[in-house]
């Protein structure tokens, strides 16, 4: 394409394009990867002061695509990624020009020297790395103070929809989505930071089950409760990434539950009658306190839609568990265990090797580090890193028996349920101590313009029949609606 045809295209095609929609493109030759980067650079340039959701471009995204451009016309695709341009959260290693810093300045010239396993496997499927998003510092487990979506690397990511909280602390993921930066983008979650950024930016949020997707190369929080996940503006872009991913990961042994699920056909779980005679629970004691008028007129508008689709409501579910009953010393101590594993084991060029040479920076550059404190590091800092106290170990127990056995897996079996319905990202907290997965769809904009979603959960590795419920929801409802 000429540059005056490149422009065009990307002023009238390209913002909501789908990944099939792209790879049917690609096919049929009216674009090639390259001009895609391009075109996404070009928006990014343009859009992102609006949002600050961009950290750094891959310098090398545009040879990459120009290189599977040519593998395509030799071989052809390798998967429905093929020359697909994707972002990945900073916190997930690449073995290239970028930095990986969990948004910190202490790790600003960090460079690691391997792929996390969700990278490597988003380059097998031919996928074009196009940048690194910004985020919560330190996914978001610094300060309790700090704002979603703040990093001292990056600044703080705006809310594409306007003056509404980003989330976190998958927000420049989310924030770069919406805005039609890229086709998709990884987040990872330890405790709702894929769900909530999906609902405050209007987008499908996958979060899997823990063991469905490899962990290692991510800075961590906790090993028990973090899972890297997708953002996607529709359902099947999403499952698209997410398929990807799926893999058993050498180094990180919980994901041999992966096996059976790699070679899965998603493509069957997207039917428009998918919530016909489904029974979803609607657990209230969970938001009913916290919700504000006008979300809980949505969220009722939300339960007549999956009615219309067929479901069956069983309202004021009692869950048997609630989020202030979970012991937040698991992460904690599973935090400094991880933080000082990973950083020990960094690039040796790296000065930062553990959670007190971060403090110890954080405290020798107090104007830019310490604009919300660190009160998170610092607790965490006081454990041993041992993992065998006794407040560590009861948390743990509570949490796992709360939030998976007496909490979803118990109910949804008590009251003869397939899976959960909440509003936004309500009850996250849950399912994430009990490892389960969530997936979460856009619904509508609010009459102040902030984005409104549901999020649907349920028993481990139930991932297919999550997808065709939020699959239907998303056909029926077309919620989805640009910020601009």
């Amino acid at each position: 394409m000429h540059q005056k045809e490149l422009e065009e295209y990307r002023l009238t095609k390209l913002d909501e394009m789908t990944i099939a929609d792209m790879q049917q493109e690609l096919a049929e030759g009216r674009i090639t990867s390259e001009e895609l980067v391009l075109m996404y650079m070009e928006t990014i340039s343009l859009r992102d002061q609006n949002t600050n959701a961009i950290l750094e471009i891959n310098p090398d995204a545009l040879q990459i695509a120009q290189a599977l451009d040519f593998e395509r016309k030799l071989k052809g695709p390798r998967s429905s990624l093929h020359g697909i341009p994707v972002l990945v959260k900073d916190n997930m290693d690449t073995a290239d020009k970028m930095h990986t810093s969990a948004g910190s300045r202490a790790l600003k010239d960090h460079y690691a020297l391997k792929d996390a396993q969700v990278v490597g496997k988003l380059r097998e499927a031919g996928a074009v790395i196009l940048g690194k998003t910004n985020l919560t510092e330190w996914a978001n487990f610094m300060s309790d103070k700090m704002t979603n979506g703040f990093s001292s690397r990056g600044g703080q990511t705006k809310n594409p929809y306007g003056p509404f909280d980003v989330g976190g602390s998958s927000s420049g993921s989310a924030a770069a989505v919406a805005s039609n930066l890229a086709a998709a983008a990884l987040g990872t979650e330890t405790s709702g930071s894929i769900i909530n950024p999906a609902v405050q930016n209007h987008l499908v949020g996958i979060k899997p089950t823990v063991g469905l997707v490899g962990r290692t190369g991510i800075i961590p929080i906790s090993h028990t409760q973090d899972v890297p996940g997708t953002l996607a503006r529709t359902v099947e872009d999403a499952v698209a990434v997410f398929a990807s991913l799926i893999a058993v990961d050498p180094e990180d042994p919980i994901t041999i539950f992966a096996e059976p699920f790699e070679k899965y056909d998603w493509s069957i779980h997207f039917k428009k009658d998918g919530l016909q005679g489904v029974k979803l629970g609607v657990p209230r004691g969970l938001f009913e306190d916290s919700i504000s008028a006008e979300h809980r007129a949505l969220f009722e508008e939300a339960l007549g839609q999956l009615r219309a689709c067929g479901a069956e409501i069983i309202d004021n579910v009692d869950l048997g568990a609630d989020q202030e009953d979970l012991g937040f010393a698991v992460l904690l101590h599973e935090f400094k265990a991880g933080l000082d594993a990973y950083l020990g084991k960094s690039n040796p060029l790296n000065p930062i090797r553990s959670l007190e040479d971060v403090i110890a920076f954080n405290n020798k550059h107090p104007e830019e580090m310490l604009r919300f404190g660190q009160n998170l590091l610092e607790q965490a800092s006081m454990t041993t890193g041992k993992l065998n106290e006794r407040d560590y170990i009861e948390a743990l127990e509570r949490n796992r028996f709360l939030a998976a056995e007496q909490g979803i897996a118990a109910t949804l079996k008590e009251i003869g349920a397939d899976a959960f319905v909440l509003p936004q990202d309500h009850g996250c907290n849950i399912n994430a101590a009990a490892g389960f997965p969530a997936i979460a769809v856009p619904y509508r904009l609010s009459e102040t313009k902030e984005p409104f979603g549901i999020t649907l959960t349920s028993h481990a590795f139930s991932e297919p029949k999550l997808i065709e419920y939020a699959y239907a929801f998303e056909q029926a409802a077309k919620g989805r609606v640009k910020p601009y």
